[in-house]
């Protein structure tokens, strides 16, 4: 088996073990929030095809991320253009039932951004879902390369143009360089900073720390 056919079956395809880890994260979303299915949600830094795919899918979801929208948007979904730690004033003056993002927190640009980000959360919505991988799990997930996230950053930056298992190989250096340095994975304590009044969950793979999920639920 060739390394991307491994990562493809690894994580890229709809039974891959990735997937499966997917479902379950959905599934304990549902259980977390029994009411999903009535509810308006804004997805920051997600797709449309994420929620289409859903056993559980909200009444209402609101898409904002950097990407250009799709060329075909169903009538239960919008979406925007636009920065989640920066939105634009259209967006930032409505009310959600939760605000929910998976895999961004590590990925908008260094402490200050990940703050905005924490207080967009806050501001849409009292109800929020907010994961991201674990800095400790011994694998990179983006990656996966083990313990990449701890080697210094022309190392890391040498690891992404060649890791065989890596989604995408850049094309260049100053490419592979963006790559490295908007991925900045993030603990235990600094999910706790930017989420001080919400419970900090664990998701686990084989007894360790596999991801952080912020939740709060809104209810009294």
């Amino acid at each position: 088996m060739g390394l991307h056919a491994l990562r493809f079956r690894l994580v890229d395809s709809e039974n891959s073990w990735g997937a499966k880890r997917r479902q379950r994260r959905a599934g304990w979303l549902a259980e977390t929030f029994p009411d999903l299915a009535q509810m308006s949600v804004i997805d920051l830094g997600g797709r449309v095809s994420t929620w289409a795919q859903s056993a559980v899918r909200p009444k209402h979801v609101h898409v904002v991320n950097l990407e250009d929208a799709p060329a075909d948007v169903p009538g239960w979904a919008e979406v925007d253009r636009g920065d989640a730690c920066a939105l634009p004033p259209h967006i930032a003056s409505r009310r959600y039932d939760l605000v929910f993002s998976n895999s961004v927190l590590e990925h908008v640009g260094g402490h200050e951004r990940r703050l905005r980000f924490a207080e967009t959360v806050h501001a849409l919505a009292d109800a929020h879902w907010v994961q991201t991988p674990y800095r400790y799990f011994p694998i990179e997930p983006h990656w996966i390369a083990p313990g990449m996230q701890f080697t210094p950053v022309r190392l890391r930056v040498a690891v992404a143009r060649r890791w065989p298992l890596a989604h995408t190989r850049p094309d260049c250096r100053e490419t592979a360089m963006q790559q490295v340095l908007w991925t900045e994975l993030v603990d235990r304590s600094q999910m706790r900073h930017y989420f001080p009044h919400s419970q900090i969950r664990a998701e686990r793979l084989a007894g360790l720390i596999k991801s952080l999920i912020a939740v709060q639920t809104g209810r009294a």
